[in-house]
């Protein structure tokens, strides 16, 4: 069941539009090529968006502080018509990013951006994959805490960092309507409703690699990516009261399927009979 009429460039506007401004921290391999998710290996701070609309159907993408631009400059004209040209592009309301669909060694990055928010706060997780040998290793980490310059009201107080099962823990039982958005180029796709489901910390670790980063962020991912299908898990403890997730599904031949995004509140967890 359709259950967003509005169109995928439309959200793209009413997520991102405004200047994000905040700390990026990036993190890698170390020394002993191991990735380390604690000691960064750069901090960009600031890393500033700048995203404007002249019109309902143009607009300019104006960032600095960023982390693969030469500079750290990066400047684009954006617009409907050459919006989302791949098919790796995704919107709900309150989420959105861009997705590599299939590890593809001409490419050599099999990469995720995950842009989650509340009021006119940001949490962007950025994941990217090499290849080593035969395989895909998760190389780099990136994750910003933004705000937009462009608000005068205060930003919600972040809960403090906690182990990722302490975080997950505190969200279990909470319910929430998974909504579903599968790949299709262009504008015209439209966000469906599944059922209803609850919060269960066990589904969300399901790789090894499970951490907290900065600016509410969690996630758990394959260090290689498996043969088989598997799922990319990322979530955001925004406040007390909210956690939002968003699975990113994969085939048994690596192909993204869709993406599912669920919000959680803590006055809808169950309560036993």
């Amino acid at each position: 069941m359709v259950i967003d009429m509005v169109d995928q460039w439309a959200l793209n506007r009413l997520n991102f539009q405004g200047c994000w401004q905040g700390r990026g921290t990036w993190f890698g391999r170390d020394s002993e090529d191991r990735l380390d998710l604690e000691s960064p290996v750069r901090v960009m701070d600031p890393t500033t968006y700048d995203i404007s609309f002249s019109d309902p159907e143009t607009g300019v993408w104006d960032g600095s502080g960023l982390f693969f631009a030469p500079g750290g400059h990066a400047r684009y004209d954006i617009s409907r018509s050459s919006y989302n040209t791949g098919g790796g592009c995704w919107q709900f309301q309150g989420a959105g990013g861009q997705s590599s669909l299939v590890p593809d060694s001409d490419r050599r990055r099999f990469g995720h951006e995950i842009n989650l928010f509340h009021d006119r706060s940001r949490s962007m997780l950025v994941l990217i994959w090499e290849p080593v040998g035969t395989r895909w290793r998760l190389q780099l980490v990136g994750a910003v805490g933004f705000r937009c310059r462009k608000t005068s009201a205060p930003e919600p107080k972040r809960p403090v960092s906690m182990p990722p099962k302490a975080m997950l823990t505190s969200v279990e039982g909470w319910t929430s309507e998974a909504e579903t958005f599968r790949p299709q180029p262009g504008c015209i796709g439209q966000v469906c409703a599944a059922q209803p489901s609850v919060f269960v910390p066990e589904q969300f670790m399901r790789h090894e690699q499970t951490a907290v980063m900065p600016a509410g962020l969690i996630f758990s991912v394959p260090e290689y990516l498996p043969d088989g299908p598997y799922q990319l898990e990322v979530g955001c403890l925004h406040t007390a009261g909210l956690f939002q997730q968003l699975s990113i599904v994969f085939d048994a031949n690596g192909h993204l399927t869709s993406w599912e995004r669920r919000r959680f509140l803590a006055d809808t967890q169950e309560v036993d009979p």
